[in-house]
């Protein structure tokens, strides 16, 4: 691991007792599917594929890759197309993971490295069901109240697990932006190291 994403990641803080609850569902899909020697599709899904399927995307693929955790797909989706927002990207920047823009234009894909031997992630917004994402056998792990609301039903999707975060675009273009983004980045990596390190043990 990239070496300060690796101190970033040792330092992350411990979950509440409720947040665990939330989390649970996911850590109980995954030991499963592990025990069952079964690979792990995910797709996090928010309304616009742009903050917090992302987030959650990337956190779970390197806690995945942190903690050992063999055969983990990680994969995010919206409701509708936009873009990855860039403060979500200079979010991740920030944490320690190295990110490169591949190509330009309004929906730009950024390739997002945690380490030297893993392939990089690919960041950029789609639908739930577009390629790459899986068309079945995945968990459809909703991160926003709205993307949950209106999607009562994701084709091919074995479990439904809703997980929500409050979306940092409250701070956009406030003095606030940033340590909102931070503080989110921070959340879904910490939520998604504790669901890893239950799954590992």
């Amino acid at each position: 691991m990239i070496p300060q994403l690796n101190t970033y990641f040792e330092n992350l803080n411990e979950v509440s007792a409720e947040r665990q609850a939330v989390l649970q569902p996911l850590t109980d899909y995954i030991k499963a599917k592990t025990d069952a020697q079964q690979p792990i599709n995910m797709t996090f899904i928010c309304t616009h594929n742009s903050r917090r399927s992302h987030l959650g995307q990337v956190w779970a693929q390197v806690a995945a890759s942190y903690f050992g955790v063999k055969d983990v797909y990680c994969f995010s989706g919206g409701t509708e197309t936009t873009a990855c927002n860039p403060r979500t990207i200079a979010a991740f920047e920030r944490a320690g993971l190295k990110v490169t823009k591949t190509t330009e234009s309004d929906n730009p894909v950024y390739e997002i490295s945690f380490d030297d031997l893993s392939q990089p992630i690919n960041a950029f917004s789609k639908v739930y069901d577009q390629a790459p994402n899986p068309s079945s056998a995945f968990a459809a792990i909703m991160t926003c109240d709205h993307a949950e609301a209106n999607c009562p039903y994701i084709p091919g999707a074995e479990k439904r697990l809703p997980i929500m975060y409050i979306d940092p675009k409250v701070s956009d273009d406030t003095p606030e932006e940033t340590a909102t983004y931070d503080a989110r980045c921070r959340q879904i990596a910490t939520e998604m190291k504790w669901v890893f390190d239950k799954v590992r043990r």
